[in-house]
């Protein structure tokens, strides 16, 4: 059990440290955070705006993003010849559950800043901030399971770039819709969590499901 885990925490160390020096997806991701919500900072004005439609614009911002730079997970190793190696020296679920590590701390860090620079520019109200980081937690472990394993899937088509939103989007239909009624409780206030219990569980239900699911599959894809 152990060396499993340093295994993944290996994957996860690499990957952190190739972003440091290249900062390719963290730029990428940033920056379209940034400009997203300042083009609907600047579209809107001095419009006031209901809970409905920040949420859907935060949630917007986040899928989006999601799509955008963590679809090259494992593009990346495929660009540099860094598969075989990999092959060779871990097994299959250890990529995978490092890769994901990764994958679903920089999509918090990207949520996490999307929300701050939200409420500075949007005056987000946020009634419920416990619950809102919940469910950003738990949609952002969804998103990065099913991103990742998709990622992998894709890895060595010749029209990567096209295929992950493709594939991606209606795979996460009962995960969207979920996320954005829990954060709509969350800015609302009132029933707060007992509002958000079904949709909390689907959260958790979606993430064991896509994480299982990818942990079965993912073997037969890396092996191939």
């Amino acid at each position: 059990m152990m060396n499993w885990l340093r295994g993944c925490w290996a994957v996860f160390l690499k990957d952190a440290r190739l972003e440091w020096r290249n900062r390719f997806a963290v730029n990428l991701l940033f920056m379209f955070v940034l400009s997203s919500l300042l083009l609907i900072a600047f579209s809107l004005g001095r419009e006031a705006v209901g809970p409905r439609v920040e949420v859907a614009l935060l949630w917007m911002v986040i899928l989006f993003s999601a799509a955008l730079g963590l679809g090259r997970s494992f593009v990346a190793e495929e660009e540099q010849g860094t598969v075989m190696l990999l092959q060779l020296n871990l097994h299959g679920s250890q990529v995978l559950a490092g890769k994901m590590l990764f994958n679903f701390l920089l999509l918090m860090a990207v949520n996490l800043t999307a929300l701050v620079v939200m409420r500075f520019l949007l005056t987000l109200s946020i009634e419920d901030t416990g619950l809102l980081l919940a469910t950003l937690a738990l949609g952002s472990l969804g998103l990065a399971a099913a991103t990742t394993m998709l990622a992998a899937i894709i890895a060595r088509a010749s029209a990567s770039g096209p295929l992950l939103p493709v594939l991606l989007f209606p795979m996460l239909a009962p995960l969207l819709l979920s996320v954005v009624r829990a954060s709509r409780h969350a800015l609302e206030g009132g029933l707060g969590w007992s509002a958000s219990g079904n949709d909390l569980i689907t959260l958790v239900a979606f993430a064991g499901v896509v994480t299982t699911a990818a942990f079965m599959l993912f073997e037969h894809v890396w092996t191939d």
